[in-house]
């Protein structure tokens, strides 16, 4: 960059927030992320909407957009090219920002050919499926012809001085280190909780008695083996039901599994966040029976495993990065091994037994997540981050923008 160092402690610095679709309800993190900002100005920025997908209010949003007929055309041709608006992306360099961040390693190699004229420090945040899924998937083009190149091309891409990746939990590092990428470049930073806006209901853990499932349906989320799992013990606890809380394409395989089974389950769809918190409020447990997929696809971390500490909630999960590090097991939850349904089996009666453990691991799970979690604490260590990539190589710059928020 050659701007003068005095600019940068002018006003905020400014981050470019990118990810492809803007913003599903699953990505709910990367809407709170932008909003939490406070030492960075955020622009969030997407190539289009998602269809009745999260409300973006109060956000500084930019559609870069595409033109279709050529893209296409392209991604025939196995291009990872998006045609963005020339005046568009005129219009960001014209923003003078001092950082990219790129949500995803998929979007960040579709994008990358043309987000690289940008020439920003760039931090690419690795999330799950985008570096657990095996290059050998991707290469016979099962992604799609157009990702057939992925794995080589992150590989390069990786290699650019400005490039720097950040994992959501120590397993995603370690698979991104399996991936090929360079362990020098891949730093540990977890998303969080908003732990004001999760909190505690006003039902006592021993008043409640369903078992909540919120995730997609899909094969990496596991929920078959809940509804076996909880299947197996339903007749011990009639006055429980196993709510499942989302879609996906095996909703309708789930759905004949649970009428066939006479599965006490209630299958609600998909629902916006505040209906996820109100069905916290009712829940005895929470369970995420993750599962590593058949092609490597894998959960990073799983945020509503924070989500249901923080409203005092215990877990039970199998989910690769939330049950070695999202949980502390046999003390806000119970951990266990993936696919194994007597395990969850146990977890789930250990729970509904008793109404002073389940009290007492949701009492802890959210302790943890107030002490270790809080997106607050985690926003103002990424912003640190996002200082030390943005200008490190200006230490004029650096030292009076700390100076400046330290007040003096």
């Amino acid at each position: 960059m050659t701007d003068p160092p005095v600019r940068k402690t002018a006003h905020r610095p400014t981050v470019i927030v990118y990810k492809s679709r803007l913003l599903p309800y699953s990505e709910t993190f990367i809407r709170e992320q932008v909003r939490m900002l406070s030492g960075w100005r955020g622009i969030l920025a997407g190539d289009g909407m998602v269809r009745k997908g999260l409300a973006l209010d109060g956000l500084d949003v930019r559609m870069l957009g595409y033109r279709h007929r050529f893209a296409r055309h392209l991604a025939s041709l196995g291009s990872p090219y998006l045609i963005w608006s020339w005046a568009r992306l005129r219009a960001l360099k014209a923003e003078r920002a001092d950082l990219l961040h790129i949500h995803f390693a998929t979007d960040a190699y579709r994008i990358w050919p043309l987000a690289r004229q940008l020439d920003l420090p760039t931090l690419i945040t690795l999330h799950g499926y985008d570096i657990t899924t095996y290059r050998s998937w991707w290469e016979a083009g099962n992604g799609g012809r157009h990702m057939r190149k992925f794995p080589a091309g992150l590989l390069r891409l990786a290699q650019d001085r400005r490039v720097h990746f950040i994992a959501v939990s120590k397993a995603i590092r370690e698979s991104a280190i399996e991936f090929g990428l360079p362990e020098d470049k891949i730093t540990v930073r977890p998303i969080g909780v908003d732990t004001r806006r999760f909190t505690p209901g006003p039902i006592p853990i021993a008043a409640r008695r369903d078992v909540l499932y919120v995730g997609r349906l899909v094969e990496k989320k596991g929920c078959r083996y809940l509804l076996q799992a909880f299947e197996q013990i339903q007749d011990d606890f009639p006055e429980s039901s196993l709510v499942i809380v989302g879609d996906g394409p095996l909703g309708p395989e789930l759905k004949a599994y649970a009428k066939e089974r006479g599965v006490r389950a209630i299958f609600r769809g998909a629902l916006p966040v505040e209906q996820v918190r109100e069905c916290l409020d009712r829940s005895r447990m929470f369970c995420l029976p993750s599962i590593t997929a058949e092609n490597g696809d894998a959960e990073g971390m799983g945020i509503v495993l924070l989500e249901a500490q923080a409203a005092g909630v215990p877990v039970i999960t199998s989910a690769r990065g939330g049950a070695q590090e999202g949980i502390v097991h046999g003390r806000t939850g119970f951990a266990h091994a993936e696919k194994d349904v007597a395990a969850l089996r146990e977890g789930l009666r250990a729970l509904l037994v008793s109404d002073e453990l389940a009290a007492s691991f949701g009492a802890a799970g959210r302790r943890h997540m107030v002490e270790n979690m809080d997106i607050r604490d985690c926003m103002a260590r990424l912003e640190a981050f996002y200082d030390h990539h943005a200008f490190s190589h200006l230490p004029m710059a650096a030292q009076a923008l700390r100076s400046a928020r330290e007040g003096h």
